[in-house]
């Protein structure tokens, strides 16, 4: 019996589709949220969920995690591919979870809207645009990156590129975490020495705080390092030789 096996666009195609799915399924989800506690629709302040729903958020976040990274490394053949199999997987998911959301209640009102993002370890603030661009990043550092080795180029990235990327990530993770960090800060939850109603200052806080200014400049420096990468890699990668092998 002959062997089939999906080549590297089947495996972007039917990821790309089960990514899809992923992200409607977790808008889905976030509709039933946002009925209970934001009937008149999502906005800031936030509203305070029970300590049993945050868990129950951790996990799902845990496991979305999980079953992304999971279908990634199904899909790779190489330690490269898995990566940036999942990193394409993520992105999709990310940009479709929107999508469902703009169809199903008609949010967000625009790209400059702000959004909770995710839960863990803390609340990540930030506007719709910056996860979009951070997921159209690496959309298509996927798809260069595997496109260019399975058209038989050595692809690789090295020290360098590994730090750049990972200084990048932390300067744009740290445009999404700084506002909730700081009023964590502010209000002596963190303090060894924090005052007994640090707990009841720290959620005052939260009820009456909107974002209003994001990091751009941050977060295009975080994304600069993670681009300047990226052609790190595709210039120094080079086409194989007819008995060299990409597996």
């Amino acid at each position: 019996m002959k062997e089939t096996y999906l080549n590297w666009k089947g495996r972007f195609l039917w990821l790309a589709i089960f990514a899809i799915a992923m992200g409607f399924l977790e808008g889905i989800v976030v509709v039933y949220l946002r009925e209970l506690y934001y009937p008149d629709g999502f906005e800031f302040p936030l509203r305070l969920m029970s300590s049993e729903l945050v868990t129950a958020e951790w996990i799902r976040e845990i496991a979305t995690l999980v079953m992304l990274a999971g279908v990634g490394i199904i899909a790779g053949r190489n330690g490269l591919q898995r990566l940036f199999y999942t990193l394409f997987a993520f992105g999709v998911w990310d940009i479709f979870y929107y999508v469902a959301l703009n169809i199903l209640l008609g949010w967000p009102s625009s790209l400059l809207t702000w959004d909770l993002l995710f839960l863990i370890p803390v609340s990540w603030m930030g506007p719709v645009l910056a996860p979009v661009i951070n997921s159209l990043t690496m959309i298509l550092m996927a798809l260069l990156f595997i496109g260019r080795q399975e058209n038989r180029y050595y692809v690789r990235m090295g020290v360098s590129d590994w730090i750049l990327v990972i200084s990048g990530a932390i300067v744009i993770l740290y445009t999404y975490l700084i506002d909730y960090s700081r009023l964590l800060l502010d209000s002596g939850v963190l303090s060894a020495k924090g005052s007994p109603d640090a707990g009841e200052r720290l959620v005052q806080m939260i009820t009456s705080y909107t974002p209003d200014h994001y990091r751009w400049p941050l977060f295009i420096a975080g994304e600069a390092l993670i681009v300047a990468a990226t052609i790190n890699v595709l210039i120094r990668s080079r086409k194989y030789s007819r008995d060299e092998t990409v597996n």
